[in-house]
């Protein structure tokens, strides 16, 4: 409120000047301070004024209440002050409260009243009510106070903490208790210099403090805890951040090594690490001493061996430490823990793995039903089980160029050998399977090779004067009683390989003999890598294109040079084996013999025997004659074979020719009285069934006519037969 009192006692002139000139110095806010003369703020049931509860903050008033939550409600109380330009008091609004009921002028103006809703009173640090009177219709420009307020709170802290007992270098974590979390200043940052060093923060609305003891024995930790919003002491007239100091007595004892945890727990020790180091994030350990090397052993006492060497670079906001870390050894977690030392002191602990690097040294190839085998080689379609043998193979990711990993319970992975199942596409067409780490190639891979399995030879057909039969159905000899033309092998190449089963090209090997009746050797040949390759119908036909491959049938007579099958004799032999060409598979072949024998129905010939002692009957006479002597007889015979036996003759023969009766009778008699005689005839005669015997005794039964006495005559009688 202004006072011009005392310019009425200046002459006219010179108190208008000097009125002037006093408008003109005057500051902004003092202009502003005419609209308000007082002013109330009632919470709950205390009420606040202007005129009573101001208090300075940083040079300027402000009226301080106190309050007990963020969104407290308050009545408000505006006492205008008296001036003679008319118009409406106005509060403004504002993001800091919300106005419940508008500013309204009581008892004529004499003082207005609102009701409002402060927001976040615990964070908002600017608070203020800005009041404004409009224009007037004389012209003068519009007027505005602001009133700052000053929200203030009763914050209490505890610490009662239920372990008073430390370790030097080793960070424990208490709770702290208060009425107003929120209005607790925390901080990252460690005091420094002090017997027991702490920091306060806060986790989802609770309080943590956090120590570090630096010296042993007893010692006293001092907290001096500030806040958030200021509050009064000295009976409301001072403001302060500062909450009384809180004070506890620990006993310190001496250090227990602490854990640090790492972000990396996979090392390689390369050169890249042993030289250039890798970059690693430690926990802090409190003792730390930024660009220094600690050393790294995996033994508490002194004088272990050199693990890795590591150098603090950095603090972190994190509460942790960017160091460069060197390896110069192997470690597993599983052995030991690391120590960190300082000065051969173990100062800290951790734990991680330093592995060498990645390696295969041996590839492995186990096949459906099969061995472990060093040979790389696998099939189309094939589904294998492959073995790397190497270092640290549990940390590289494998892969296998254009084929399929099937997952297995039976799959084994270790440091120093991995177990895969793979399923080769039955289309691959690439010669070698790279055998990728990451992207990037190991120098080993899987070679592809097509199947080259024994197929039974039943895609092997054989033609010796009818149609194509499959070989295999020709068990045993086969009797063929008619002339071998010749005899031919064909193939049927869509047999070969199916949609379930691929067999390959297919070596073979023809062993061909021929023998006499009498089973002496004609002739032999043999025929090696005859090569028959699937057809077009195989899904991998177009990987078994070779010069090789068998065009055509394989004639017998084209192979045989010394007599042809058309040559051979009756009861002649020929023997061909074909069987697969062993040195070309890794498994026992198939093998089929073919046996033609060239069988006869009968047989002639031309025999001279010597009947003796027949009995014969001439025509006329009504009895035989006696025994006579030797006869000769030479006759034109047909022998007959037995149909299910090889050159095996049935006992009996029949035959014409001639024969000389009594040709060998010795005695002193004529030849008259002898009965000598010649005479054509048809015999038939009867053989023993040994083949072996040299000398037989046949019986012969038969007729004709002597050209001596021109009679007819039957006979029957035995006779001599010599084998030679």
């Amino acid at each position: 409120m202004l006072n011009f009192s005392g310019f009425r006692r200046l002459p006219g002139a010179w108190g208008l000047a000097a009125l002037l000139l006093l408008l003109c110095g005057l500051p902004a806010q003092a202009q502003q301070l005419s609209l308000v003369r007082d002013l109330s703020l009632r919470t709950d049931t205390t009420r606040y004024s202007l005129s009573r509860h101001t208090v300075a903050v940083q040079g300027e008033p402000h009226l301080y209440f106190f309050y007990r939550q963020d969104d407290e409600a308050a009545e408000l109380l505006v006492y205008p002050e008296a001036v003679a330009r008319a118009g409406a008091l106005r509060l403004q609004r504002s993001a800091d409260f919300t106005l419940v009921d508008s500013l309204t002028a009581v008892d004529g103006g004499q003082y207005y009243r609102a009701k409002l809703r402060f927001k976040d009173l615990g964070g908002n640090k600017f608070l203020s009510l800005t009041f404004r009177q409009p224009a007037d219709s004389v012209g003068r420009p519009p007027l505005t106070q602001t009133v700052k307020l000053l929200p203030v709170t009763r914050t209490v802290l505890e610490f009662r903490p239920a372990d008073t007992e430390l370790f030097v270098g080793e960070e424990k974590v208490f709770d702290l208790s208060s009425n107003n979390p929120k209005n607790i200043r925390v901080t990252t940052e460690w005091t420094r210099g002090q017997d027991i060093d702490y920091r306060i923060e806060q986790e989802k609305g609770v309080l943590r403090l956090h120590v570090l003891p630096n010296a042993l024995g007893t010692r006293q930790l001092t907290l001096r805890p500030q806040t958030e919003r200021p509050f009064l002491t000295d009976n409301n007239r001072r403001v302060t951040y500062s909450l009384p100091p809180i004070r506890q007595e620990f006993t310190v004892k001496a250090s227990r090594l602490r854990f640090l945890s790492v972000d990396k727990k996979e090392i390689t020790l390369d050169e890249a690490s042993r030289r250039r180091g890798v970059e690693l994030i430690l926990d802090n350990g409190r003792t730390f001493e930024l660009k220094r090397t600690y050393r790294i052993e995996d033994q508490e006492e002194a004088g272990g061996a050199l693990i890795a060497e590591l150098f603090t670079r950095q603090y972190l906001t994190n509460d942790r430490v960017l160091c460069w870390l060197r390896v110069y050894n192997t470690h597993r977690q599983t052995e030991s823990y690391l120590y960190i030392k300082e000065n051969d002191q173990a100062k800290y602990v951790t734990n991680f793995n330093i592995s060498p690097k990645t390696a295969i040294t041996a590839v492995s190839v186990r096949h459906r039903g099969g061995d472990w085998s060093t040979n790389p080689t696998v099939n189309p379609g094939e589904t294998v089980d492959v073995r790397l043998e190497g270092e640290s193979l549990t940390r590289a990711r494998f892969h296998f160029e254009d084929v399929q990993i099937i997952p297995s319970d039976s799959s084994i992975r270790s440091d120093a050998a991995v177990v895969y199942r793979v399923q080769v596409p039955v289309t691959i067409d690439k010669k070698r399977i790279t055998i990728f780490n990451a992207g990037q190639p190991t120098g080993f891979g899987l070679s592809v090779r097509e199947f080259q399995r024994p197929h039974p030879l039943d895609f092997v057909g054989v033609t010796f004067g009818e149609s194509p039969r499959p070989l295999t159905r020709l068990n045993g000899p086969v009797l063929y009683n008619r002339t071998i033309s010749d005899v031919v092998f064909s193939f049927n190449t869509g047999a070969i390989d199916s949609e379930q089963q691929l067999y390959g090209k297919q070596y073979l090997t023809f062993d061909i003999r021929t023998q006499n009746a009498k089973g002496e050797l004609i002739e032999m040949r043999t025929v090696d890598n005859v090569v028959v390759c699937p057809d077009g119908s195989s899904v991998r036909a177009a990987f078994y294109q070779d010069k090789q491959c068998q065009v055509g049938n394989i004639s017998l007579n084209s192979l045989l040079s010394y007599r042809k099958t058309y040559a051979l004799d009756d009861w002649s032999t020929i023997i061909i084996t074909v069987k697969h060409t062993q040195s070309q598979y890794q498994e026992p072949g198939f093998s089929q013999k073919l046996e033609l024998v060239l069988q006869r129905r009968i047989k002639f010939d031309i025999d001279v025997s010597f009947p003796g002692g027949l009995l014969t009957k001439y025509s006329g006479e009504s009895s035989y004659t006696s025994f006579g002597g030797i006869s000769l007889a030479m006759l034109g015979q047909l022998s007959f074979y037995h149909p299910e036996k090889i050159n095996r003759l049935r006992p009996y023969k029949v035959g014409a020719g001639f024969v000389a009766l009594n040709a060998f009778n010795l005695t002193s008699t004529s030849n008259k009285d002898a009965n000598r005689d010649l005479g054509v005839v048809i015999l038939g005669s009867i053989y023993p069934t040994r083949s072996d015997a040299k000398l037989t005794f046949p019986l012969y039964l038969g007729g004709g006519y002597l050209l001596g006495k021109g009679k007819p005559f039957i006979l029957l009688g035995p006779g001599i037969g010599l084998r030679l």
